[in-house]
């Protein structure tokens, strides 16, 4: 099991999320931001726009998704 927070998937809080792979790792912070969505809660959706803007160029994507795996895989077991 491995531990990100939503800063580090790019998103606004300190909220933990643990999972075994990066993939669900993903889905967890999908979720969360939906949640946070459906709230209103503002720090989140700047982060969102910011995700949205790197969204238009699919190569710039590719890449920061690709770093952030890199990121998870580098963490320890917990």
């Amino acid at each position: 099991m491995k531990s990100m927070t939503c800063k580090q998937l790019g998103g606004a809080c300190d909220e933990v999320f643990e999972a075994q792979t990066f993939e669900e790792m993903a889905e967890l912070s999908k979720k969360h931001g939906m949640e946070m969505f459906k709230a209103g809660d503002q720090p989140h959706l700047r982060a969102m726009q910011a995700m949205q803007k790197l969204m238009q160029k699919p190569e710039d994507m590719n890449a920061w998704f690709e770093e952030k795996r890199k990121e998870f895989e580098a963490l320890p077991e917990a």
